[in-house]
Parts: C-alpha cells; sequence; structure tokens
C-alpha cells in the first residue's frame, strides 16, 4: 500500500465538479477515493505488459470485492 502522498492538481469544469462531488458523497465516498481508483483502474488495464507491484493489483481485488458486496 503506498505510504507516501503526492498532490495532483487539475482544472475542471465548476458544474462538472459539483455533480462529481454530490455524486461522490451520494455513495458515501471522497471525491479522492474515486479519483484513486480512476487512476488505479487506468493504470492496470494501459500498463502494456509492464510488471504491476502486488499492492497496485490487491488494491484492485478489494475495489472489485467492495462493488460485489
Amino acid at each position: 500500500m503506498e505510504r507516501k502522498t503526492a498532490r495532483l492538481t487539475l482544472l475542471i469544469d465548476p458544474r462538472k465538479k459539483k455533480l462529481f462531488e454530490e455524486i461522490c458523497a451520494a455513495q458515501d465516498l471522497t471525491p479522492s477515493q474515486v479519483v484513486r481508483r480512476l487512476i488505479r483502474e487506468y493504470v492496470i488495464e494501459h500498463a502494456d505488459g509492464r510488471k504491476l507491484p502486488a499492492w497496485l493489483l490487491a488494491r484492485r481485488a478489494a475495489d472489485v470485492a467492495d462493488k460485489d458486496g
């Protein structure tokens, strides 16, 4: 599991941001949790043969279990 954090700054249309935050709140998730999950899934799907660390794949398995749960 990741031990340190790094900041990612992005620009987004204010209306999309508001809607995104509302949907996250309705699912009892923070926007950061959702963005981290999206990035993790993107990296795994587009690894192009790279060997991915076990902690990354284990976190994805936990995400899938949470969705199915």
